[in-house]
C-alpha cells in the first residue's frame, strides 16, 4: 500500500519543477526543451534498466514503476535540464561544475534524507556509482543541444 508521504512526495516532486518553469521565458523553454525530452526519455530507459537490476528499492509495496521511478522522470529531470542548460549553455566548464554540483547534492544529501523518510533506498549501487549513473546524462544533455543549436536554421531577427 502507497503511503501518505510517498504520494506527497510524488506530487511535490512533479508538481513545483514544472511551476518553476512559469519564471522563464518561452523564447528558453523553447530552445532547450527538445534536448531536455530527449535527456528525459533517456532518464525513463535508464530507470527501467536499474528498475530491472534492482539498482534501487523503494519501501512501500507492491512495487510499481509507475508509482516509484516515474515521478522521478518527469517532475525533476526535463525542468532542471533546461534550467540548467539556460544558465550555463555555451560555457561547457561551467554546464559540467553546475551539473556536477546538481548530482553530487541529489546523490549525497537527497538520497540520504529519501532513505531516512522511507521513499528509497539504494540497493545494487553505492552512493559513488548512483553519482555516475545520473551524471553521465549530463554530458548527452549537451551533446544534444549541440547538435539542436547546429541543426537549427540560424535566422536573422530569430528569437533564439
Amino acid at each position: 500500500m502507497i503511503s501518505r508521504r510517498h504520494i506527497l512526495f510524488n506530487l511535490t516532486i512533479i508538481i513545483i519543477p514544472w511551476l518553476s518553469l512559469l519564471f522563464l521565458d518561452k523564447r528558453n523553454i523553447k530552445r532547450y526543451i527538445p534536448a531536455s525530452v530527449i535527456i528525459g526519455i533517456v532518464e525513463f530507459v535508464s530507470h527501467i534498466y536499474g528498475h530491472r537490476n534492482k539498482w534501487w528499492k523503494f519501501y512501500d509495496k507492491p512495487k510499481s514503476f509507475i508509482r516509484d521511478e516515474l515521478p522521478f522522470d518527469i517532475g525533476p529531470y526535463v525542468p532542471l535540464s533546461i534550467w540548467i542548460l539556460k544558465a550555463s549553455y555555451g560555457n561547457f566548464k561551467k554546464f559540467v561544475l553546475l551539473n556536477a554540483t546538481a548530482n553530487a547534492l541529489f546523490t549525497f544529501v537527497f538520497m540520504p534524507f529519501l532513505k531516512k523518510i522511507k521513499i528509497i533506498r539504494l540497493n545494487r549501487l553505492n552512493y559513488f556509482q548512483f553519482f555516475f549513473y545520473i551524471h553521465y546524462k549530463a554530458y548527452l544533455l549537451y551533446g544534444a543541444q549541440y547538435l539542436f543549436e547546429k541543426v537549427r536554421p540560424q535566422r536573422l531577427g530569430s528569437r533564439f
